[in-house]
């Protein structure tokens, strides 16, 4: 077939979602020895990431801000919990929400984690500049595909 067929919009060269796969399972991959040190998966980390930030949260607005399902995050949790860094406890007020709170054992894991970010960063061959207008890019289109899917 010629290039000029009409199916031009299905080559993998003019897709935008093909490059965002590779460089996310890649920056997910290079993640994967620093964190296999700490014992915790990518999710697991990104998830102690908010609750490093804001040392409790309900589940359900852990979910909202990972962009994770209750299904991906209970057992996630349960794990985190097992392993001392979380506790989760139910609302007193409202039994069906359940609160996530950071412990000591998690907090030290922080400590642990604090270089992770430089060295990921070290191995992403792209600028500082051009990495901040990536991340702007990337957060606009988060939200605006956030927005289209409610």
């Amino acid at each position: 077939m010629e290039s000029g067929d009409g199916y031009e919009c299905l080559k993998l060269e003019n897709q935008l979602c093909f490059p965002l796969y590779v460089c996310a399972k890649e920056v997910v991959r290079r993640y994967r020895p620093l964190l296999d040190e700490l014992g915790i998966t990518y999710t697991q980390y990104i998830t102690m990431m908010v609750l490093w930030e804001h040392r409790s949260m309900s589940v359900k607005d852990i979910g909202t801000l990972l962009c994770l399902d209750s299904g991906t995050l209970t057992p996630l949790l349960k794990k985190l919990e097992e392993k001392g860094y979380i506790e989760r406890t139910r609302d007193r007020d409202d039994e069906r929400v359940l609160t996530v709170t950071v412990t000591d054992s998690g907090m030290m894991l922080r400590e642990k984690a604090s270089s992770i970010p430089a060295a990921v960063a070290s191995c992403i061959p792209i600028s500082p500049e051009d990495a901040v207008v990536l991340a702007r890019i990337l957060r606009e289109m988060m939200g605006k595909l956030g927005e289209s899917s409610q």
